[in-house]
């Protein structure tokens, strides 16, 4: 029988801190549960544990540190580094499990855990309900007994080994003399260390969003707000604009216009690069539902097959691992290069974009505009209680909306794994057409979503 999660979500736990279920006393507890499922032998076991720029980071890691040495094992703490850092340095440091400490693109309020396994990729749906079934367990009996406790201590030069891992994955030969280049690092975990990248390379880097006071992470900058980072790119003068999400595992970027640079147009570039160079393995891509169809039809007019999962990167990295192909990603940002990292990571993806404009000499107008997408309409509708989606009349709307598409175009509708949110996606040729689908769509949710949450005439009586 399948085990059931609750904690969990598509991308970790996640919620508004020191509100259930993000609070301290399920940190200890996590650390703890996780802590016993990965000892394993007789060896001395570690974690990894590094986390983004939020304020609640400062209680969550140590709670996390303190279950995590009384189930025996000892606690390396990275401090402030991207995602991608820590499932690198899991690996690299031969760690039992790997933590970050993030709520990704949210607002400072929220935070989140991720983990990772000793091979540096997520765990697989079956591990965290593992960790979960465990978690509502009495398991005091089987902690640490005292001469077993963990230790903590810090890696002072955590920051180091990943930005000599992210310059040698630029190609070799190649620099960013020249360039000007804004890197916009949301306050967030990226903000030592993807400037000091760019301008080690060569580049003439302007950075913004580099000032974390531990509540503006997200807040009005990075890869959500891409308006900023396409602004900033005017305003300097800059020849490309690079911008990251809060923990660093996703990225956007802009050209010397200020037009935006998607992550379907990211991946088909570098599906592109990879295809010429010979180093495309598996004979295709991995994307998720999310991505245009101009990227579908655009890869299978190059003989490349684009593969599709549910939402999330861990999703991507699992069909990636299954084919046997190195290069996915989603159309957020999320981009794996699978030859060089385990998961998403903003920074190195940007980096092979980079070396394709390098290489091409021309304009990023001209290298990264790769394929023209089909019109596409993304809207959301938060809701409280039960999900709206069942209700008679959305599953009817839902259907009269495909029929309407149907040939020309497709809807898309799904709930957040991260917050209450229903989002609404349609795409076709015709434009007009779409946005009148996903408007009907979201009104015809958000009443449901009003009578759902309203009390009923009896209950009010």
């Amino acid at each position: 029988m399948a085990l059931t999660r609750r904690l969990f979500g598509t991308d970790g736990i996640r919620g508004t801190a020191n509100t259930d279920p993000m609070t301290a006393g399920t940190a200890l507890r996590l650390g703890q549960a996780a802590g016993l499922l990965f000892t394993r032998g007789a060896h001395r076991h570690r974690v990894v544990i590094g986390k983004d720029t939020r304020l609640s980071g400062y209680m969550i890691e140590p709670a996390l540190t303190a279950g995590f040495i009384g189930a025996g094992m000892d606690v390396t703490l990275l401090g402030p580094l991207p995602t991608p850092a820590i499932a690198m340095l899991t690996r690299s440091l031969r760690a039992d499990l790997g933590v970050m400490i993030s709520a990704s693109h949210n607002p400072y309020e929220d935070n989140g855990i991720k983990l990772f396994g000793p091979d540096g990729t997520k765990l697989s749906d079956a591990r965290e309900a593992e960790i979960e079934a465990l978690m509502a367990t009495d398991f005091a009996n089987q902690l640490a007994a005292p001469a077993k406790l963990g230790r903590a201590a810090r890696l002072d030069d955590a920051a180091g080994r990943y930005i000599e891992v992210a310059k040698a994955s630029f190609p070799r030969g190649l620099r960013l003399d020249g360039l000007r280049i804004v890197v916009d690092c949301a306050n967030g975990a990226a903000y030592r260390v993807a400037p000091t990248v760019l301008w080690e390379l060569g580049a003439t880097v302007i950075p913004v969003g580099v000032q974390p006071d531990g509540f503006n992470i997200n807040r009005g900058c990075g890869s959500t707000v891409p308006d900023f980072l396409c602004a900033q790119v005017l305003e300097h003068g800059a020849d490309l604009g690079i911008a990251l999400d809060g923990d660093a595992d996703r990225v956007v970027m802009a050209d010397e216009r200020g037009d935006l640079i998607d992550g379907d147009q990211i991946l088909a570039l570098i599906g592109r690069s990879f295809q010429e160079s010979g180093r495309l393995a598996g004979g295709g891509l991995v994307a998720t539902v999310m991505s245009n169809l101009g990227l579908e039809r655009y890869l299978g007019a190059r003989g490349v097959t684009l593969h599709r999962t549910r939402v999330g990167d861990r999703y991507v990295a699992e069909r990636m691992r299954e084919t046997g192909i190195n290069v996915g990603g989603e159309q957020s940002g999320h981009v794996i290069l699978s030859d060089v990292a385990t998961t998403g990571d903003g920074l190195l993806a940007a980096l092979q974009v980079l070396a394709v404009v390098v290489q091409c000499g021309g304009s990023a107008s001209e290298v990264c505009r790769v394929f023209e997408p089909l019109p596409q309409r993304l809207k959301n509708v938060r809701f409280s209680g039960i999900s709206p989606l069942r209700a008679p009349r959305v599953t009817q709307a839902i259907a009269a909306a495909e029929t309407r598409l149907r040939g020309t175009g497709r809807v898309l509708i799904r709930e957040s794994g991260t917050e209450p949110l229903v989002r609404v996606m349609a795409e076709g040729e015709d434009e007009r057409l779409v946005a009148e689908v996903v408007d009907a769509l979201c009104d015809t949710i958000a009443a449901a979503t009003r009578e759902t949450s309203e009390p009923s005439i009896a209950a009010r009586a």
